[in-house]
């Protein structure tokens, strides 16, 4: 009997934002759905996040956060430029705006992704199984470089690399999510380098960026990772990742990262992710597809192959 086409790691965000979606997440991870999850540190629920992991042994790195809510780090003493007046990281897109326009002082995106990672020990009592970007921040210029020496100095080799396939002929995406989209894409593109050269490994092919909340079904998932496939040669196994963000709807003023939940996470949209995830549905055509799911541990090779890596990056470029 053949082997499986691909070995898929579901990978939850968000872990510790709040306790009805960690609620979420921990059931999708009971049934089998969920694989992996990234916990945010400075997230409201975090010490009982922490708590859930090691009760029920999920895999949980790190999801390293500069746009949203309050640092851990030494920035939240004082004036930084990660900041608003008010205190508060810069948000998703006011966080790339100063990225953009030269206004982060990139020393201190390194004092905080250190404190997270002193945190995450703190709270785990080990090393995050993988580090990647709340809202992809870990890949934007500059940002990106200083995430690389970060996780080599402290040992930690996997990261996300979010560079769907296809992400910009998604018809279903509205335009600002296609765009956003796509700029994700090339900044990870971009970032190849500064990954490489600090050793950090990444499954051969991401899933995600078209499949967040209401966007997310059977179809689309099974769709995406048959696009990835694409030139694949047979009998080559593909590493792949899905990031779902699965949960129960957050209740204000419960959650969030020091302001409240998000209007996201206050939706139905996580409570959908959840259904399809854990759909007997899903499970059946990923398997019909040749599909695997594994935690990370359980990849045989999770740096992709030097030719792999090529072809799949070429096929990804706009």
């Amino acid at each position: 009997m053949a082997g499986p086409r691909v070995r898929l790691v579901v990978t939850a965000d968000d872990f510790g934002y709040c306790p009805r979606r960690d609620e979420g997440i921990v059931e999708a991870f009971l049934a089998g759905a969920v694989t992996s999850v990234s916990l945010l540190v400075n997230g409201a629920a975090a010490e009982s996040a922490a708590d859930l992991a090691r009760r029920h042994k999920i895999p949980t790195g790190l999801h390293a956060n500069l746009s949203e809510g309050r640092p851990v780090g030494p920035a939240r003493l004082g004036d930084s430029s990660l900041l608003s007046p008010e205190g508060f990281f810069l948000g998703k897109m006011g966080f790339r705006e100063a990225v953009a326009t030269g206004g982060v002082a990139l020393p201190q995106v390194r004092e905080e992704l250190e404190a997270q990672l002193i945190r995450f020990r703190e709270l785990l009592g080990g090393d995050p199984t993988h580090v990647d970007g709340h809202q992809h921040v870990h890949v934007l210029p500059g940002v990106c470089q200083v995430f690389a020496e970060v996780l080599q100095a402290n040992g930690v080799r996997f990261t996300r690399l979010p560079v769907e396939r296809g992400v910009g002929d998604r018809a279903w995406l509205e335009a600002p999510a296609r765009a956003f989209a796509c700029s994700v894409e090339r900044d990870a593109l971009a970032a190849v380098a500064p990954f490489s050269r600090h050793g950090l490994w990444w499954t051969d092919a991401f899933v995600g960026l078209s499949t967040c909340g209401r966007h997310m079904s059977v179809h689309r998932v099974s769709g995406a990772l048959a696009r990835a496939l694409e030139g694949i040669p047979t009998g080559h196994t593909l590493t792949a990742e899905l990031m779902a963000h699965p949960g129960y709807p957050s209740v204000p003023p419960a959650g969030g990262c020091g302001k409240g939940p998000d209007a996201f996470s206050c939706s139905w949209e996580r409570l959908h992710e959840l259904r399809v995830l854990t759909a007997p549905t899903l499970r059946a055509q990923l398997a019909q597809d040749g599909v695997q799911l594994c935690a990370l541990h359980d990849l045989d090779s999770k740096r992709p192959g030097e030719a792999t890596l090529k072809t799949f990056l070429e096929r990804s470029r706009p």
